[in-house]
């Protein structure tokens, strides 16, 4: 009661007017503070997960290794109804790289960082051969370099001048950076048939990929290199090659660290006839397309327990680095948020369901996969071309079609920004949700987080309930140095990680779990058209 009545006492001017219209249980936010911040487990969990596991690649061996290590941990907690569940039962193979080498051995000596996109074969061993430039813009291009390649390391992509950088690497959110979230930036209106267009060079692009990926494996080219999109050093690597089964695979394709590819490029330029040794270790580790899975727990509500909450963090990871920050971060703040509501005997009325997803970095396919099956979805197009698209960025056809789950869901947060502390949420233009968010913060102010912003983010797993007119957030953090140094990168390690930050998530994250929770209605809902899109 003494840590109860002192943040009662502390946070009273702030919380005056927001209790009058949304209850803040003090009692309950204070005893969430002090097992967050007495008694973390974040940067143990973290550790673990990251330095012990490491990567995880959907359907990889290693996402398999997390998934155990997640279940086990969450039942540790005395969690209930712990398991994972298909949201794709042939999602792709599974693959994993256990090193890269690659070298210049004329005219001159030196080694070249450079690493291998996922899903592309290794090279079995190490294979020399000239370095030359080839450029495919369109599919046309290939019968240009036909016959030209076999038996070569071809470069990709022009050179790119370096560009300093004129902002620090890790940055903290500044007063005018949080005052200007909370200005709302009226919306453009879209051009005629844009998004026709995007879809169309998204097509196009597919197309591309998927012949090249053929050409080069027909004309025996013995690697691929691009650039990296960062500079410093810096290489940022995503997919290639062949996802599913039946798909060409390619030959082996690697990202080369900007101030080394342009090297690689004026050298080849200045005819110095440039030569590279290339040794990949990177192998499928299934021939057919496997199941994809999402992890879930709960902490089961009392008399509204048909009634869910979920929080959320996807599980997979890119390949090079650790996947620390993106997001395993996210992963063990979500999990240390289950375990302080469980280890303060928390009874909430609703179930409180966490959620670590599966296939986000491919096109948040596991949340989607999950919204789809338990809750809405618009009917699954016809159109092979849509058919293409990541079901979360499909078109709707409409009319809705609201599953079982539905009417009893509440509410859904997200955490997927990094290793940066919270400074507020989204509302996504959820304008009732608002004040509500905002006493739900108050008592968190002197941790810095007090912003509650209407604009809308995007590019993580609250879009699959969103976009369904459901509620679904993601929270204001601090950008650190998330787009700078470890996004998709090789940097995403546990060092780039506060664990401090993490604390204070784990914190907010509970005590907006809770509330949501305890609630006599479900979290507002904005107002949504089941029109046909």
């Amino acid at each position: 009661m003494l840590q109860a009545a002192w943040a009662t006492a502390a946070l009273l001017p702030c919380l005056a007017f927001a209790q009058v219209a949304e209850p803040v249980d003090l009692d309950v936010v204070a005893k969430i503070r002090h097992e967050a911040f007495q008694r973390s487990q974040v940067a143990a969990n973290l550790k673990e997960l990251t330095e012990t596991i490491g990567p995880r690649l959907t359907n990889s061996p290693a996402y398999e290794r997390s998934s155990e290590w997640a279940r086990g941990k969450l039942s540790g907690y005395g969690l209930s109804n712990v398991h994972d569940e298909v949201y794709d039962p042939a999602f792709g193979r599974g693959w994993e790289f256990r090193a890269s080498r690659v070298e210049l051995i004329a005219p001159r000596e030196l080694p070249i960082h450079a690493l291998p996109k996922a899903w592309t074969p290794g090279t079995n061993g190490p294979v020399e051969g000239e370095l030359v430039r080839a450029s495919f813009k369109t599919i046309e291009d290939i019968e240009a370099q036909r016959g030209k390649l076999g038996g070569k390391i071809v470069l990709l992509d022009e050179a790119r001048a370096y560009k300093p950088s004129d902002r620090p690497d890790f940055r903290r959110h500044s007063e005018e950076s949080l005052g200007e979230l909370q200005t709302f930036p009226m919306p453009q209106e879209a051009e005629p048939g844009a998004q026709d267009k995007r879809l169309d060079e998204y097509r196009k692009r597919q197309a591309l990929v998927r012949a090249l990926n053929t050409f080069f494996a027909e004309e025996g080219v013995l690697a691929t290199l691009s650039i990296s999109s960062w500079d410093n050093g810096i290489v940022r690597v995503m997919g290639g090659g062949g996802r599913k089964a039946g798909d060409p695979e390619g030959v082996p394709d690697l990202v080369v660290a900007a101030e080394h590819y342009n090297q690689l490029v004026r050298a080849v330029d200045t005819k110095q006839a440039p030569r590279l040794r290339v040794d990949v270790d990177a192998r499928f580790t299934s021939d057919a397309d496997l199941p994809a899975t999402n992890t879930f727990a709960e902490l089961r509500g009392s008399s509204k327990a048909n009634e869910t909450v979920i929080i959320g963090a996807h599980l997979d990871s890119w390949h090079t680095g650790t996947g620390a920050a993106d997001n395993g971060a996210g992963v063990v703040v979500m999990m240390e948020a289950m375990r302080i509501l469980k280890a303060i005997d928390a009874r909430p009325k609703r179930t409180i369901r966490i959620a670590l997803w599966g296939g986000e970095e491919q096109g948040l396919h596991g949340s989607a996969g999950y919204v789809s099956r338990h809750l809405a979805d618009w009917p699954a197009p016809t159109d092979p071309e849509q058919q293409a698209l990541p079901r979360a960025f499909q078109s709707g056809t409409g009319p809705l079609q609201r599953r079982a789950g539905f009417d009893r869901f509440s509410t859904y947060f997200n955490f997927d920004n990094g290793t940066g502390r919270i400074r507020g949420i989204y509302a996504q233009e959820n304008h009732a949700a608002v004040p509500v968010f905002r006493a739900w913060l108050a008592p968190f102010a002197d941790l810095g987080a007090t912003v509650v912003t209407t604009r809308n983010t995007g590019s993580t797993d609250h879009i699959s309930f969103d976009r369904v007119g459901l509620p679904g957030f993601q929270f204001v953090q601090d950008p650190a140095d998330y787009f700078s140094n470890v996004h998709h990168t090789h940097l995403d390690t546990y060092d780039h990680v506060v664990p401090d930050d993490l604390k204070q998530a784990a914190a907010i994250i509970a005590s907006f779990a809770y509330h949501a929770a305890m609630r006599d209605e479900r979290l507002p809902r904005k107002p949504f058209t089941d029109r046909e899109e």
